[in-house]
């Protein structure tokens, strides 16, 4: 008996099924979360016995194994290190669990309080503090012009030991006091009181932290101790190399649209509009004035032109006129516009319903003959339901109407927020259709009568094509900006760079470059196969030159967005994208010189993100930060963690081609091709080691990143506990090989396309699916996607039905 317990206890069969019931459990209660609450998935899942007893036989589990194999005595650190530290992070989690501590501490200004309010699932408690705080006032700084706040902080009077201690604190500036850590929550509506959350777990947090520490020093030692199998394997590659000497290929090259930026459909009514185009170089003066955006974010009016004709019509260009012509040309002429077909209607239903243009409607389509809203009974009726129960008819309904608003707006001269009030106290700047009474003496003459006067000029030049007097008006606008505008710090170096980042349009011609160049260098790959000449081992060279290129391109374009907004670029899920995509062809980079088909195909999954991003329901605007994001703890969480992703891209792309590989395997190719599958699959393998290890530590840096801004390190959100899923899974594939019967490269080729599904819920389904702190991208335009989910889930079972056949019966 108990050497059948001890057998089970070290197996690594065992080891791996417990880790897939841990990734499953976890997977279930985040849909559990989104249909009945965060309380259920807790009581159900996450905090219930049977997940408790879970967790401690894969302790178990890990101890035996190491026994077993003698890590120790093998001198197997860095996997010792790192399923120690799995236990003490474990432990940690324990301890805070049991005896650490969480409350809210609510105060106004001029109030003393030592009594803390500690929720439970059944009630309210109060705990005393052994001092007392005062909040002496309660400050919120808003982004200029806006309602969103940039920073909130409490100045706050701590009575402690009979003395009196004056402290800020504010988002990502922490309070210390006897153990207990006070953070900035959230405040009153009124803003003259504020929310602090409040912690005491420093056993916990430091158990925690030590376990961190360690398991980063042993992911390190994984991927670069001598006798690791990380290294093993990148020894085994160099000797098949050198045995083999033959180049990698890929039988199948991707077809990919190099361009989704449509110019639109033609319709008489565009062209007529388009026969008084704006002079463009008129348009760019006007382009190159500052606004202020709805966010409070100073901007070209080219940038904003953009973001409103994307928002409009989903394109970045309508007919032959750019963003700036169109505004223009729609100010000038509001009545022609009303009735251009040219606001994007993705809903055929919708259309049929209304009787709208399908594909895309005019303005004045959405109104009857007496002037009433067609859409004002169907609308109210979405937005009297809840969000859960609207249907798709519904949502698109509602986005409609937004777009149909904005035009109003627009029409209105709203939202055109050109002109700064001297001693505006939020620093706000006025459009000329907003209420103006503000304004006095000369200014209000200004201010109320010189867009009419614009617009009038513009009008002129488009019947006569001088625009000499309209851009005089354009320089006196200018001219009123930088005289009036005495509060806000308007760089003219930041205003130019975002000029020309608009008019590069970097990750455009990057994702034209990736696809390209990594389609060339797979089609030569294949070629390579059956002859090898000279010409195309320097076509080979010159192509990843080219690519090199391109990937520095990406990285100034990149680069640019930092500077521009002011913050890393990779703080929504548009940034992301472009991010994810840099550290693919990075990943494949790294792989240059052992695998060219990994370089390549690494180059072409670049450009089928780019291209992802570039699609219509991702949101390419820069936008201020929340004042939570305002920290460097989640600069290099987010870094670390969607660099893995680009790894973890690869070990999938590398899994799809072997699988191929293996689909066509015969008598005649067994040779050739089990040499290039093998080679590949440990590329592959590598890429996953490295994937997972980026994707532990930036986990866990966000970990710390949790713990530092709001005062918990893990709260079962539904995007950590996918992280989580996602590096059980990887744990997962990489323990595969250690159960002899699944020691077979079909089955980690699979795996490791299987498991990239992980990563795109942890990446996309968590923020346009669940709900939670990190669904900042849910979207109603995503619908689509389940259908290509649905194909390429119908590709891999085909692809493993045929790859086993042929691989176990002809090689």
């Amino acid at each position: 008996m108990k050497t059948n317990l001890e057998r089970f206890f070290s197996s690594f069969v065992t080891t791996i099924v417990l880790l897939l019931i841990y990734a499953f459990g976890l997977a279930v209660a985040t849909f559990i979360e989104k249909y009945h609450g965060t309380a259920t998935a807790k009581a159900m899942v996450y905090y219930s016995p049977l997940f408790f007893l879970l967790q401690f036989l894969l302790v178990v589990n890990f101890i035996a194994a190491t026994i077993k194999h003698q890590y120790l005595k093998r001198g197997k650190w860095g996997l010792m290190l790192t399923h120690f530290a799995f236990i003490i992070i474990l432990l940690g989690a324990l301890t805070s669990f049991l005896f650490g501590e969480e409350g809210i501490l609510h105060l106004r200004e001029g109030e003393t309080s030592n009594q803390i309010a500690v929720r439970t699932s059944d009630n309210t408690t109060f705990h005393t503090l052994p001092f007392s705080v005062e909040l002496k006032k309660f400050t919120l700084t808003r982004y200029p012009g806006s309602a969103s706040p940039s920073s909130y902080e409490s100045e706050v009077i701590v009575h402690v030991d009979g003395e009196d201690r004056e402290e800020r604190i504010f988002m990502n500036n922490v309070l210390d006091v006897k153990g207990y850590r006070f953070f900035q929550a959230s405040y009153d509506q009124d803003e003259h009181g504020t929310i602090l959350s409040v912690n005491r777990d420093v056993a916990g947090r430091n158990i925690t932290y030590t376990g961190y520490l360690l398991l980063v020093i042993g992911l390190i030692l994984c991927l670069v101790g001598k006798d690791s199998r990380f290294m093993r394997q990148s020894r085994r590659l160099k000797e098949l190399r050198k045995a083999t000497n033959v180049a990698v290929l890929l039988l199948a090259l991707l077809a990919v649209p190099l361009s989704v930026n449509a110019g639109g459909k033609a319709s008489p009514m565009l062209d007529a509009v388009q026969k008084y185009a704006v002079s463009s170089e008129h348009a760019v003066l006007f382009g190159a004035l500052p606004i202020q955006s709805g966010s409070g974010r100073m901007m070209p009016v080219n940038t904003f032109s953009s973001e409103i004709l994307r928002k409009l019509h989903k394109s970045d260009k309508i007919g032959q006129l750019n963003s700036d012509q169109f505004l223009l040309s729609l100010l000038a002429m509001p009545d022609m516009w009303m009735r251009v077909p040219f606001i994007a209607l993705s809903n055929p239903e919708l259309a049929a319903y209304y009787d709208l243009t399908d594909g895309e409607c005019a303005y004045i389509q959405a109104f009857d003959s007496n002037g009433n809203y067609k859409l004002q009974e169907k609308l109210e009726e979405a937005y009297n339901k809840m969000p859960a129960q609207r249907t798709r008819f519904d949502k698109d309904l509602m986005k409609l109407d937004e777009q149909l608003n904005i035009f109003h707006q627009l029409i209105n001269h709203q939202m055109l927020n050109l002109f700064p009030k001297e001693d505006d106290p939020n620093h706000k700047w006025y459009a000329p259709g907003d209420d103006l009474s503000a304004f006095t003496g000369k200014d209000s003459m200004f201010v109320s009568r010189i867009f009419d006067w614009y617009l009038g000029e513009v009008q002129e030049g488009l019947k006569s094509g001088d625009w000499a007097k309209a851009d005089e008006v354009v320089g006196m606008i200018d001219t009123y900006q930088q005289a009036k505008n005495k509060t806000l710090d308007i760089s003219p170096k930041r205003m130019q760079a975002e000029l020309k980042y608009n008019k590069m349009d970097v990750f455009r011609y990057c994702k034209i470059g990736y696809l390209v160049l990594g389609g060339l260098l797979l089609v030569l790959s294949f070629a390579m196969l059956f002859r090898r000449t000279r010409w195309m081992k320097v076509a080979v060279w010159l192509l990843g030159a080219g690519v090199l290129v391109v990937f520095h391109y990406h990285m100034f374009g990149m680069g640019m967005r930092w500077y521009i907004g002011g913050y890393a670029p990779w703080s929504n899920s548009y940034e992301t994208m472009v991010y994810v995509g840099w550290a693919t062809v990075f990943a494949g980079l790294l792989f240059v010189r052992r695998s060219t088909i990994t370089f390549a195909l690494a180059t072409l999954f670049g450009g089928i993100i780019l291209f992802v991003s570039g699609l219509n329901w991702m949101d390419p605007e820069i936008n201020p930060l929340v004042p939570v994001l305002k920290s460097p703890w989640l600069m290099f969480h987010v870094a670390v963690i969607v660099a893995a992703y680009g790894f973890f891209g690869i070990s999938c792309l590398i899994g799809l081609t072997n699988m191929v590989m293996m689909s066509v395997a015969g008598k005649k190719n067994k040779e050739i091709l089990k040499a290039r599958i093998t080679e590949l699959s440990i590329v592959g393998e590598m890429a996953l080691w490295v994937g997972l290890a980026l994707m532990t530590v930036g986990t866990f840096l966000g970990a710390v990143w949790a713990n530092e801004s709001w005062g918990r390190y893990w709260g079962w959100d539904p995007k950590e506990t996918w992280a989580l899923i996602t590096m059980v899974v990887y744990a997962v594939v990489t323990h595969l090989h250690l159960v002899k019967r699944w020691n077979s490269l079909w089955l980690f080729n699979l795996a490791s396309v299987i498991a990239f599904a992980s990563v795109l819920m942890t990446f996309f389904g968590v923020n346009y699916f669940l709900s939670g702190m990190h669904s900042y991208g849910q979207n109603d335009n995503v619908h689509g996607i389940f259908t290509y989910l649905y194909i390429a889930l119908g590709v891999v079972v085909i692809l493993a039905v045929l790859s086993y056949r042929r691989w176990k019966t002809k090689v």
